[in-house]
């Protein structure tokens, strides 16, 4: 699915008339239960023939199933309704293919927050999954729209549709009138909701791409198929590659290409066709598309552009639509095409002449240009290839597509991924978090620093920092590097050797120069030298080499184990080869080989059946610090994959519905050219109670006479302080006056902040009272319009805000989550009772309640995407607790977020 497109870009563009105002951020493309796609999307005023034509094709069973008797027109009444729907109190959605009405999903409103339900399958198109994305499309659009409980009439021998909604994860209550099933149900998502659809999610989008990736027959669709043309470089490529299945060349002059058969048209083939590849004009590939739907095709690879004119890409999402409504998959435009290596299959159906060694390594990339130096490298340094895949523009197949195939495919046991951008980054977190306990991946990602987005990739930008991008990354088990050669240093390391425990690393060296910096340069790294080098001479004793590799690789106190050497001009490396492939072949722990001067080489082992080196074989680097950089890399997944995983905690006294209805009046309540709006004291204090947030009341004071009052009436000790944002947390500015502890302290801080402040800051003074003794934090939330909710925390005070140690995580958080957002910021030493710089250890604070508060912080931004923002400044961490004493926060008007409860290809 096209995760990484903007749902809000994906729509298709339309002159026909639309309700006012029409949803567009309803409409999606989803793949079905067989890995074939279909658009749904909200009723027209003008679909009226095409419902007719639906209901006229029904058969008399599936009439009697929905109607309960089998009178047409009855149905064609019903019809006619659905095209009466105001998006609110009535919602009709029509699952399309290539044009035609497929399926029927509506509900009525009855009472507040209660609807009717109704679905009707077309009878070809029953079995393949319609009804279940059906209802879940339906209770995303029913909860947006403040209804929270379904109800269907259902006959009881209509068992396909009692399954539905059981399967989907509801547990609806029955009862039964006259044969006829009455269900009632609550929509709200749970645990056991998004488990069901995200593992029907995850088996839909797999079987999707395992089509895609074995096809049985190849057309190669080109405007020429002569000498030297693009058609024909493809046509060679998937020849000389030994493709095993049938290969067709499609051309206007039908001419054959290299012995395979030439055609006209698809038509004229005669044979179903799995897989087009298209290389031609944009205007020929739109033409084609048709033809293809014709044929069967379940995958076309676009490898020419020209759909994107001056940065306007409808174009290209037009051309995406019409193939996905077709049921088609597109990958592409300006794509490489594919490569599968498997025995089986050995298709190489891109314009790349490289067939890669078979081999255990997924690879995925956006560029054309950095997809061929991944094969190339891969190549040098004997990595082999499971799959490669090009996306390009990725109008339609993207990362998160791959993803959920190389989770089940047996072939591939780690994934290199290349990504210009990500559209929908929490399905990709989501997913590679899932994917990363089974099998690493390695991720570049172009733009890291800028967030800058390549033309032709239509996905919305995010507003944070590029810190905050790399910890959802890093939350989601994905190892991040920076460059191309990196990923191959890691795809030589975790391909073929053993993972470490941990971080000790022993060194074997034949210069103890090189074994003093290696172990310098690894405890800058953060790793933990064992020792000194153990220093020995190959090219003399090897004997002598081998027993100090095989005692350094048997102390139990070493995780790794790296050999540095420096060959001589004339020294034959095959000896100290043969030693390091038998010794690493018996290992349980990773041996690197680092031989100075020589760049990053092809790895030292046995070939496999492929000739390709197998599992065991050493990665070989140029220098050390790469060597280093590339085990510390690995050193944290393992960390990663050895932490607990964790539950997102349940609370009964959260009032989710309550937080719900305040914000949206609040939002009600913005004018129509308005951004956003701050909330009310009020509004925000019930927002924050509902998620069992408690924020310390503060009392206006305007008089000397007014705080004294407030004072007494909270309980001394109080705070005196200003509620402009510049002066409220600064002692330092005068703005806030602490420990007051009886009247005539109050007295004297209000005369003082009266006579030293501005008048803007001392016009508005408050009351509080003062918080235990601890540590002050700071809190918040921000809807990003590209990666959702997002919860960032750090300590408070100036020094973290100019030092930039502020930390990430998307919610919803466990409770893992929450525990390591309290130990990610590089000060976080001071609230976990640790030893100080000066000697001195931390206090012994309630850490478990602010872990607590994080994850609550995290339910409300999963919760409330109208809440534009959030901060809670400060909150205090004390020995028995915290105490939020600060809070502010905006609403606004939200995008719909990249990924909702509903399957969807955005």
């Amino acid at each position: 699915m096209n995760d990484d497109v903007d749902p809000a870009a994906a729509e298709e563009p339309s002159t026909s008339p639309r309700p006012e105002p029409y949803p567009d951020h309803w409409e999606s493309d989803v793949v079905l239960r067989d890995g074939r796609t279909c658009h749904i999307r909200p009723v027209r005023p003008d679909d009226g023939p095409a419902l007719t034509a639906f209901s006229e094709a029904l058969s008399e069973e599936t009439l009697y199933t929905r109607f309960f008797t089998a009178s047409r027109e009855l149905a064609a009444q019903d019809m006619a309704r659905l095209l009466v729907a105001d998006n609110k109190n009535r919602v009709s959605l029509l699952a399309m293919n290539g044009g035609e009405v497929i399926g029927v999903a509506v509900y009525d409103a009855v009472g507040r927050a209660e609807g009717e339900i109704a679905f009707t399958i077309a009878d070809r198109h029953q079995s393949r999954g319609l009804g279940s994305v059906l209802l879940e499309h339906l209770a995303a659009i029913a909860r947006e729209n403040g209804i929270h409980r379904f109800k269907a009439e259902v006959l009881s021998g209509n068992r396909r549709m009692l399954n539905t909604f059981e399967a989907a994860g509801y547990t609806p209550s029955q009862q039964i009138e006259d044969g006829i099933v009455v269900l009632d149900f609550d929509i709200d998502p749970t645990h056991r909701t998004r488990r069901v659809a995200r593992g029907r999610e995850h088996r839909a989008e797999a079987l999707s791409i395992k089509k895609l990736v074995a096809p049985k027959s190849v057309a190669v669709i080109c405007d020429q198929a002569g000498e030297g043309s693009l058609g024909a470089s493809i046509v060679n490529n998937l020849v000389s590659g030994g493709y095993r299945g049938h290969i067709y060349a499609v051309s206007p002059e039908g001419q054959a290409v290299d012995g395979v058969a030439g055609f006209q048209s698809l038509a004229e083939i005669g044979e179903p066709v799995d897989l087009a590849v298209m290389a031609m004009s944009g205007s020929a590939v739109e033409n084609a598309v048709d033809d293809c739907a014709e044929a069967g095709v379940t995958g076309i690879i676009v490898t020419t552009g020209g759909f994107i004119s001056g940065g306007d890409s409808t174009r290209q999402k037009m051309l995406a639509l019409r193939i996905r409504e077709k049921g088609i998959r597109l990958v592409g435009p300006n794509s490489l095409g594919l490569i599968n290596t498997e025995p089986v299959l050995t298709l190489n159906a891109s314009v790349v002449p490289i067939m890669p060694g078979r081999g255990r390594v997924g690879v995925f990339s956006q560029t054309a240009a950095f997809g061929t130096a991944i094969l190339s490298q891969a190549a040098q340094r004997g990595v082999g290839v499971s799959l490669f895949f090009s996306a390009g523009n990725r109008a339609d197949v993207s990362a998160n597509d791959l993803l959920q195939y190389w989770e089940d495919d047996q072939s591939t046991s780690l994934v290199l991924l290349y990504l210009e951008s990500i559209g929908n980054p929490r399905k990709f977190t989501r997913i590679a978090r899932r994917l990363a306990r089974r099998k690493p991946v390695v991720a570049v990602r172009s733009g890291r620093s800028s967030q800058a987005l390549p033309l032709g990739h239509a996905v919305r930008s995010t507003e944070l920092e590029a810190t905050a991008v790399d910890a959802m990354f890093e939350q989601a088990g994905v190892i991040q590097v920076n460059t191309l050669t990196e990923l191959l240093d890691l795809a030589g390391l975790l391909a073929f050797q053993p993972l470490p425990r941990g971080g000790a690393v022993g060194f074997v060296t034949d210069s103890d120069s090189l074994g003093v910096l290696a172990v310098d340069a690894a405890t800058s790294l953060g790793l933990q030298p064992v020792g000194d080098a153990r220093i020995t001479d190959p090219a003399h004793h090897m004997d002598g080499f081998e027993k100090a590799v095989s005692e350094v690789l048997a102390d139990p106190a070493v995780d790794s184990v790296i050999v540095t050497h420096v060959p001589s001009i004339h020294e034959s490396s095959d000896a100290l080869s043969a030693v390091m492939t038998k010794l690493a072949k018996a290992a349980t722990k990773p041996l690197i080989a680092v031989m100075l001067a020589n760049r990053s080489g092809p790895l030292v082992g046995e070939l496999t059946t492929y000739g390709m080196p197998g599992h065991g074989s050493v990665p070989v680097f140029g220098d050390v610090e790469a060597a280093l950089r590339a085990l510390r890399s690995v050193v944290d997944y393992q960390a990663w994959l050895a932490s607990p995983r964790g539950t997102i905690p349940t609370w009964s006294d959260v009032d989710s519905k309550r937080g719900h209805d305040v914000v949206h009046a609040a939002v009600e309540k913005m004018e129509s050219p308005q951004v956003r709006a701050e909330l009310s004291a009020d509004d925000l204090d019930t927002i924050l109670a509902s998620y069992g947030i408690h924020l310390w009341p503060a009392i206006p004071v305007v008089t000397e006479d007014e705080a004294v009052a407030a004072a007494e009436a909270i309980g001394y000790p109080v705070v005196l302080k200003s509620l402009i944002e510049r002066y409220e947390h600064r002692t330092d500015l005068g703005g806030l006056r602490l420990t007051l502890e009886n009247e005539r302290s109050v007295r004297t801080a209000f005369l003082s902040m009266m006579a030293t402040l501005p008048p803007d800051a001392s016009s508005k003074l408050a009351i509080q009272q003062m918080a235990p003794p601890g540590v002050a934090c700071v809190a918040g939330t921000t809807e990003d319009p590209l990666f959702g909710p997002v919860v960032s925390f750090r300590l408070g005070g100036l020094y973290p805000t100019l030092l930039e140690d502020t930390c990430f995580r998307i919610p919803p958080l466990t409770n893992e989550d929450a525990k390591a957002l309290v130990r990610a910021p590089k000060a976080s030493a001071m609230l976990l009772n640790e030893l100080l710089p000066d000697g001195q250890r931390s206090a012994e604070l309630d850490v478990a309640a602010l872990e607590d508060l994080l994850a609550r912080l995290g339910h409300l931004a999963d919760d409330l995407p109208e809440v534009a923002e959030l901060e809670l400044n400060p909150i205090v961490v004390h020995q028995k607790g915290v105490a939020v004493l600060g809070a502010k926060g905006w609403v606004a008007r939200p995008l719909a977020r990249t990924d909702l409860e509903a399957r969807r290809l955005l």
